[in-house]
């Protein structure tokens, strides 16, 4: 029964089959045979070329890795081939060979495998976003990114977690501080692929250092207080700074006055600078002073006046040091106290002046003018006092110095002894002012004098023109009768004359001539001098001192 066989593979199988042949009479002779239907061939079918795809290519996709074609078989129909995949690791990680194993089965298990190499490889770059060109000041760190710009968008078709790197090369800008730096930003996949690209970094100085003090400011100062320059420093964003001080001095009118400039300046290698002037005006208007100890008030007695003591005085600032000496005495007489005013006058270069002044009371007393006398021997005792004239004290001593005479105190007889000249001293020992005197007192026996001689002239000693009638007048007395005419000339004590008369009456009482020197009018009390000439007499001339009491 062949009906239960097929071509189909689940048809085959063996069968027996009986033929019989019967001929027309009914003879018939019977055979038998076996068939056995079987499928023993596989299919057959085009496998896909090997190809190489990138690694982020799906190479399950057969669309783009190819699929097997022309699948056919002898028996069975509709086959579809399988594959299995066997991957080896490549030259990188994201690299492999996959040998793909397609395979073709019929229905009866007949199969046939072919073989597809598919290579993966990465031979694409990475990409990303590079940032932007970029001036920087240089006290900015360039490394720090958040300042400089870092990549974006970093991407590659296999590799993730990708992180740019970079590389700097610096070029020398126009001074130390000044770059610039070029910026090479590489990305590189995990099969080293790589791509680079270039961001340029300025870096540049533009800022001027800054001080780190208080500034000193303009100022107006004494000559001797000019401060110290002082010490500044600065601090610049990109390098230690040494501050530069200059000074310029212009001299003003005098040589303590003038202005000081003074200028520190803060300036960094690539020329910012900031720089500081102050103006210092500088004065003297201090004078000098004295270095020199010095009594302001001096009391003195007679003649013992202090030296005009050698003065030092120093300036603050100069060294030309003009000093002025002036004295003035208000000495009138040689009887009455008086002062001597000493003044220093002392002006610096710049015409700032001080005077200092030193007062001496000088405190007369003791002033004795003696007068030599004649006497003769007839003549009686006669008190020495009447030689002296002055302001002094009579509680001094009398003493013989030459002479065989004795005295009783004060009164010498000149009867006592013989012709001759007899000198006798005067001596005040105590006091402030001690002094002595002598006198020559001479004896002779001529006591028959003529009426019209040197003795009989009777000069004034004492002038005081106070209008009670007493001395009123300079007089010239004893030669009345004797024909003679005065001459007189009165001198003051620094030898000008302030009277002259040719024919003299006696009639002088303290008021110098319109012609005098010094100019006319009273003449202040003091001790004045006399030069009498008797025109006739053949007598020399007298002279002698003259005490004036005007007031």
């Amino acid at each position: 029964d062949f009906t239960a066989l097929s071509d189909d593979c689940g048809a085959t199988g063996t069968a027996t089959v009986t033929f019989t042949a019967t001929d027309d009479c009914g003879n018939a002779s019977s055979t038998t045979a076996t068939f056995t239907i079987e499928d023993i061939s596989g299919p057959t079918f085009t496998v896909p070329a090997d190809i190489t795809i990138e690694c982020d290519v799906d190479p399950t996709n057969l669309n783009i890795t190819g699929d097997v074609t022309d699948e056919t078989d002898n028996c069975s129909s509709g086959l579809q081939a399988s594959y299995s995949d066997n991957a080896t690791p490549g030259a990188c990680a994201n690299e492999s060979i996959i040998t793909r194993t397609w395979t073709l089965m019929d229905e009866c298990g007949n199969t046939s495998t072919l073989e597809q190499i598919i290579n993966v490889v990465d031979n694409t770059i990475p990409t990303f976003t590079v940032p932007a060109d970029i001036t920087i000041e240089c006290n900015l760190d360039p490394t720090d990114l958040s300042i400089t710009g870092d990549v974006t968008d970093e991407a590659d078709n296999c590799s993730t977690g990708l992180q740019a790197t970079f590389q700097d090369i610096i070029v020398e800008g126009s001074c130390p501080n000044e770059y610039t730096i070029q910026r090479k930003w590489l990305l590189m996949d995990e099969c080293e692929n790589m791509n680079s690209y270039l961001q340029i970094i300025t870096v540049q100085d533009t800022t001027a250092p800054i001080f780190n003090e208080s500034l000193p400011p303009d100022i107006s100062v004494e000559c001797d207080a000019i401060p110290e320059a002082e010490i500044l420093t600065a601090f610049d964003n990109c390098e230690d700074i040494v501050v530069d001080f200059g000074e310029e001095i212009t001299a003003g009118a005098c040589i303590s006055d003038q202005i000081i400039t003074r200028t520190w300046t803060a300036a960094d290698s690539c020329g910012n600078s900031v720089s500081h002037i102050q103006i210092i005006s500088v004065s003297d208007t201090t004078a000098p002073e004295l270095v020199t100890p010095i009594d302001d008030n001096i009391t003195a007695a007679c003649d013992d006046i202090p030296e005009v003591p050698n003065l030092v005085f120093e300036d603050a600032c100069s060294n030309a040091i003009d000093v002025e000496f002036n004295e003035e005495s208000t000495q009138v007489n040689d009887f009455e106290d008086y002062s001597i005013i000493r003044t220093w006058t002392v002006t610096d270069d710049c015409g700032n002046s001080d005077i200092f002044t030193q007062n001496i009371t000088v405190e007369i007393s003791n002033v004795i003018e003696a007068t030599d006398a004649n006497r003769c021997v007839l003549d009686i005792e006669f008190d020495l006092f009447d030689l002296l004239s002055g302001d002094f004290d009579m509680d001094g001593t009398w003493t013989v110095v030459s002479g065989d005479a004795s005295l009783d105190g004060s009164f010498f007889d000149p009867s006592t002894v013989e012709v001759g000249v007899y000198t006798f001293k005067y001596a005040i020992t105590e006091g402030p002012c001690p002094t002595e005197v002598e006198v020559d007192v001479t004896i002779d026996d001529d006591c028959l004098v003529l009426a019209c001689g040197k003795d009989n002239v009777v000069i004034s000693k004492t002038v005081t023109a106070n209008g009670d009638n007493i001395n009123d007048f300079f007089e010239v007395k004893g030669i009345e009768v004797c024909g003679f005419v005065i001459e007189l000339q009165i001198f003051n004590r620094w030898g000008a004359k302030i009277y002259e008369s040719n024919n003299y009456q006696n009639n002088w009482n303290g008021i110098a001539n319109g012609s005098s020197v010094g100019g006319s009018g009273q003449v202040p009390t003091g001790t004045y001098y006399y030069v009498i000439n008797l025109r006739n007499s053949g007598l020399e001339p007298f002279a002698g001192p003259i005490y004036v009491a005007t007031n």
